[in-house]
């Protein structure tokens, strides 16, 4: 299978990342959104969206939506609960990572790593500090109780929310006041298969 991405982008790294830990092959094929790479026909056909990242299978179908493309890899393995609630329970942080976490962590940092924290998005970029700071109080009063995001098993949840908190610290957030987030991390990199950001 192939995956479309850019290494230092959080959504692409997620997938990059279910895969070292769950022993995956793939081919990595680098896509540059600043240079235009995702408007490119070709990329368009396989999918209309232009978002990266992009899984394709080895018989042509195309999955997109980073969380998605992380449960299907998972599917029928530890990382992914069968069970109803517990795998709604993975999903609620999967939602809660695209709507309340990663539109300020992953845009702060966006702005200042991309962009280079131009003069004409500074107060977008503080804007984004006080959103980010009650993302990561959220989830750092969550893993005081438990191992885990979801409990006492890491699930594709803490591979989702991994992804962008490991590098906030980019986008202004200092992560030295979240010890239980800390303390996460360094599990998370414990893991075996585990693979670091690019």
């Amino acid at each position: 299978m192939k995956i479309y991405g850019d290494r230092q982008s959080g959504n692409c790294y997620k997938v990059q990342l279910i895969c070292d830990l769950l022993g995956l092959s793939y081919e990595w094929i680098d896509i540059d959104i600043l240079a235009g790479d995702t408007k490119d026909l070709a990329f368009l056909a396989k999918n209309p969206l232009g978002k990266i990242p992009l899984l394709e299978l080895d018989d042509g179908r195309c999955l997109s939506e980073s969380n998605a493309i992380v449960n299907y890899l998972a599917a029928h393995t530890d990382y992914l609960p069968s069970t109803p609630y517990e795998l709604a329970k993975v999903q609620q942080w999967q939602f809660f990572e695209q709507y309340s976490h990663e539109p300020f962590i992953a845009v702060a940092r966006f702005i200042n790593k991309y962009l280079g924290l131009p003069d004409d998005k500074k107060e977008e970029y503080a804007a984004k500090q006080v959103g980010g700071h009650k993302a990561l109080k959220t989830m750092e009063a969550e893993l005081q109780e438990s191992h885990f995001i979801t409990g006492e098993q890491v699930t594709t949840a803490d591979v989702c929310l991994y992804a962008y908190t490991h590098v906030a610290e980019d986008g202004g957030f200092n992560l030295s006041q979240y010890p239980a987030i800390q303390n996460w991390l360094t599990q998370m990199e414990e893991l075996e298969g585990f693979t670091a950001m690019l």
